[in-house]
C-alpha cells in the first residue's frame, strides 16, 4: 500500500505568513495550496480534493467564516482550522459553531500549528494513492499526462485542471467497464452527495469536449449507475 501526501488548502491573505507556512508544511511532508483570498480558495476547493483546510478569518472578497459555510455545504466532513489575529471569545465560539476542528491565534509558532494538524490527521482514514501515474499514457490518439495535467494530440497540447486529470485517470484505469457514480465521488471527493454529483457531471462534460478529436474514445452515461470510458481498438 502506498500512502499519499495529505493535501492542505491554506487560505491566508498575509502572503509573508502564507509562504512561511507553505514552506514549513511542505518540508513536513504535506502538499499545500496557498490562496491569498477567500474567492481563490473557494475556486481551488472546487477544483481539487483536500484533506484539511486552514482558513484565515480576516480575508478580502470572502472571509474565513463565509468560506467555511460554503465548504461545509460541499463537504460536511472535511476538517478545518481557523487562523486569526482575533482572540475574542465571540469569534472563537462562532468558529466552533461553524464546525471548526480547532482555532489558532496570531502570532503563533509553526510547530504548534503542526501538532494541531497532526491531532486532526490521526482521526482521518489512511489515504492511499488512487493510482496516479507519472508516465504519460496513450489514450487513443491522445497522450494523457496526468502529472502535468495535459492532453496532447496532433502537436497540440491542452492543459486541464487537477480534478479533470484525476477523473480522467480514474476512468482510464477502469476503461471498457462500468464505473459507479458513487464510487467516483467517494474515491475522489471523499463522499457521495447531490452537489458533488453535479460537479462530477460538469467535469465529465468538459472531458468529453477535450477528447472529441478522437471518435474512438467515448464516455457513456449508464443510466442510474455511472459512466463507462470506451476506447475502440
Amino acid at each position: 500500500m502506498t500512502v499519499s501526501k495529505r493535501k492542505i488548502l491554506l487560505a491566508e491573505d498575509d502572503l509573508n505568513l502564507g509562504v512561511l507556512l507553505l514552506d514549513y508544511l511542505e518540508a513536513e511532508g504535506y502538499e499545500v495550496k496557498l490562496c491569498k483570498d477567500g474567492e481563490l480558495a473557494l475556486k481551488a476547493f472546487e477544483n481539487s480534493v483536500f484533506d484539511l483546510c486552514l482558513l484565515d478569518v480576516m480575508m478580502p472578497k470572502l472571509d474565513g467564516f463565509e468560506l467555511a459555510k460554503i465548504i461545509r455545504l460541499k463537504n460536511k466532513d472535511i476538517p478545518f482550522i481557523f487562523i486569526t489575529a482575533k482572540s475574542q471569545k465571540e469569534d472563537k465560539l462562532k468558529g466552533y459553531e461553524l464546525g471548526a476542528d480547532d482555532y489558532i491565534s496570531k502570532p503563533f509558532d509553526e510547530e504548534e500549528l503542526l501538532w494541531k494538524i497532526k491531532a486532526i490527521e490521526r482521526r482521518l482514514p489512511i489515504k492511499e494513492t488512487i493510482g496516479s501515474s507519472s508516465d504519460p499514457i496513450a489514450l487513443g490518439n491522445y497522450i494523457f499526462d496526468h502529472a502535468n495535467q495535459s492532453l496532447r494530440i496532433h502537436a497540440q497540447t491542452k492543459r486541464i485542471t487537477e480534478k479533470e486529470a484525476d477523473v480522467l485517470l480514474y476512468l482510464y484505469k477502469r476503461k471498457n467497464s462500468i464505473v459507479k457514480r458513487e464510487d467516483i465521488l467517494k474515491d475522489l471527493w471523499g463522499e457521495n452527495d447531490y452537489f458533488l454529483g453535479r460537479s462530477l457531471d460538469v467535469f465529465i462534460t468538459k472531458i468529453r469536449k477535450y477528447l472529441k478529436e478522437d471518435p474512438s474514445i467515448r464516455i457513456e452515461n449508464v443510466f442510474g449507475v455511472g459512466f463507462s470510458l470506451s476506447i475502440d481498438l
